[in-house]
């Protein structure tokens, strides 16, 4: 909609469906029967378990000058929590303390590092507020940690910010600038405020510090349209995460924007840059 209302032809597409034939060093994608060129930009909605496949499409669209959003790159990093995290602190973004757990030896020692229990325990992987567990105390954390073993997948162990109750900001940047923030507050027993998980969403004003801060981490990630995960803390915002493909129903909602028009605009202007 926001594509047509400024004049822009759009499609949608499947991207389980592109086939892709690379011969002489450069890549023809088909859509169906339909070659897919002629295109000037590409938005690229990625499901978490198709981002491998997915990173490769965009990459490919990427070699054939087509601008492309998010790039292959950062679509994987912001997907590698750990690798994100490390990118990020390195780059001086704040962020809770965090740690990667292989051995259950080391449980007690790590937790004391990260400040005590709770902990918050994360699958590498994890989405919408899946694979993200609340340990209170060395019993649950080691149980948690068993269970996660057994899928043979990356565990991230985090710190748990308390006085944050939960809430969190979800911030949406084109760009250089954040186009729209809303506060999410989880349900009645829940930590996390994922609105898939029954949170309930309102606008909310950044400061100017939160606003920086948000713009800093999708830069680093390398993300030009990005949802920035923030908690408020006694230590001032810290970054959560960074989402390459974030939902815009929610946020939109919340605080009556249209969102994908600012995409939209992204989209154009990267188009033009090229």
């Amino acid at each position: 909609m926001a594509a047509k209302k400024d004049g822009h032809f759009a499609e949608i597409i499947d991207y389980s469906l592109i086939n892709s034939i690379i011969d002489k060093g450069r890549p023809t994608l088909y859509f169906q029967d339909d070659r897919l060129d002629d295109i000037d930009a590409v938005i690229g909605r990625i499901g978490p378990t198709f981002t491998p496949m997915g990173a490769a499409l965009l990459q490919q669209f990427e070699q054939l000058g087509v601008y492309v959003s998010p790039r292959a790159d950062a679509l994987l990093l912001a997907r590698d929590k750990w690798r994100a995290q490390c990118a990020l602190v390195a780059a001086g973004v704040p962020m809770p303390k965090a740690a990667m757990i292989n051995d259950l030896e080391q449980l007690d020692e790590l937790a004391e590092r990260l400040g005590g229990y709770p902990l918050v325990i994360k699958l590498l992987e994890s989405t919408h507020g899946s694979g993200v567990i609340l340990v209170r105390e060395r019993k649950g954390a080691r149980s948690t940690l068993d269970a996660f073993a057994g899928l043979h997948k990356g565990v991230l162990v985090q710190q748990y910010i308390a006085e944050s109750n939960g809430e969190d900001i979800r911030a949406i940047v084109c760009g250089n600038k954040v186009v729209a923030a809303m506060k999410r507050t989880p349900p009645p027993g829940e930590f996390r405020s994922n609105l898939h998980r029954g949170g309930t969403a309102q606008l909310v004003e950044l400061s100017k510090q939160e606003t920086e801060v948000a713009i800093l981490a999708a830069q680093t990630v390398g993300l030009d349209i990005a949802g920035v995960d923030i908690l408020r803390s006694h230590r001032g915002p810290l970054v959560m995460e960074v989402n390459a493909s974030p939902g815009l129903e929610g946020i939109e909602g919340a605080t009556g924007m249209s969102v994908s028009a600012e995409m939209m605009k992204q989209l154009v202007k990267g188009a033009r840059n090229r």
